[in-house]
């Protein structure tokens, strides 16, 4: 397959047990805990696509990224389990979406294998673009005991996929295929997961409600995930394009509901989401903590560093050496994820 997984401008970073980096408090890699029964994993940050519309600034196009990470299995396995024993819950949902694409990371199949045979997690889900995938590989998934794909097609004009994806190699109508094989010929369920950018992609979303019922997408979950485009400060934003509002977007989603009959507004409860314990912060917006810096930050000017048992992505400290002690000021805690400035 053409195309690369990250710009040559980004150097890989291996996150491993003897890395000694905390997989809690990043946003690129790790793990996710917002307070409910799902946990987001993030093995990987690598993408091959460069989506025009992508929040993470993701891909071989990226004008941001200073670092990729991949986090070695076993650690992420232990750290999960931990993760998993402090909330003390028998049916959580390991979610493996990531600021760029799961199907990057090398060992997905057997990721997706060991999160399910812990008793204790009822569900495995990931969220993709599909451009990576394989029949050969879906099938490996299905063994696995992957439970969901969440598909993410945004036309299925073949111009206007490859315009969004920002990749010429993006081949929506193999993802098509392996859509229908996906639904006709394995146990996962389907649910598309398109990105509505107004102006661009507008009359594509009632092709992708038809598309999603004609090959039997949602047998126990919701068949659709209509996403709004939402732009990001440090992420992609289409020329000329203006979002639209929240009361447009619920409204073209309930006359869809009429005419196709199928439920658009979804809720966690849709999904089996619901409150769970959450791991307490271990600093707090505001607070001045002492870090160590151990690594390339995921953009630039970043540095990685650890403070509190916690990794956390410092602003403007690209230039300092490894091992180098800094007091710096949290400017993000929300869900244990940790954002902070030199003081």
């Amino acid at each position: 397959m053409k195309g690369t997984l990250r710009s040559s401008r980004t150097a890989l970073v291996r996150i491993s047990e003897e890395s000694k980096v905390p997989l809690i408090g990043a946003i690129p890699f790790g793990l996710i805990d917002r307070g409910t029964n799902v946990i987001q994993v993030r093995p990987s940050s690598m993408c091959p696509l460069s989506c025009i519309f992508c929040s993470t600034d993701a891909g071989p196009n990226s004008r941001t990224r200073l670092a990729e990470y991949l986090v070695d299995l076993d650690y992420m396995i232990a750290y999960f389990e931990k993760l998993v024993d402090f909330k003390g819950i028998d049916d959580i949902e390991g979610h493996i979406d990531t600021v760029g694409d799961p199907l990057t990371y090398p060992y997905l199949t057997d990721l997706i294998k060991r999160l399910k045979q812990d008793p204790r997690v009822k569900i495995v889900s990931i969220q993709t673009h599909g451009h990576l995938l394989t029949e050969e590989k879906v099938y490996e998934m299905e063994e696995a005991g992957l439970d969901r794909i969440n598909l993410s097609i945004d036309s299925l004009d073949a111009g206007r996929a490859r315009l969004l994806s920002g990749s010429p190699y993006y081949d929506v109508g193999k993802v098509k295929e392996l859509a229908k094989t996906i639904t006709e010929r394995t146990n996962i369920d389907l649910l598309i997961a398109p990105v509505w950018v107004p102006g661009i992609n507008d009359k594509d979303m009632p092709k992708l409600i038809e598309f999603a019922l004609s090959i039997g997408a949602g047998k126990r979950w919701p068949p659709l995930g209509i996403q709004k485009y939402i732009p990001h400060r440090l992420g992609r934003k289409p020329k000329n394009i203006k979002p639209m509002s929240w009361t447009k977007f619920y409204s073209a989603l309930e006359r869809w509901e009429s005419e196709f009959g199928v439920k658009l507004i979804l809720s966690p409860k849709d999904f089996g989401t619901h409150l769970a314990p959450k791991l307490p912060n271990v600093m707090k917006l505001g607070q001045v903590v002492r870090a160590r810096i151990i690594g390339l930050g995921w953009r630039k000017g970043e540095a990685l560093a650890v403070a509190k048992n916690r990794v956390l992505m410092i602003l403007n400290a690209a230039s300092l050496p490894l091992g180098s002690e800094v007091r710096v000021r949290i400017i993000r805690d929300k869900d244990n994820i940790y954002v902070g400035k030199l003081v």
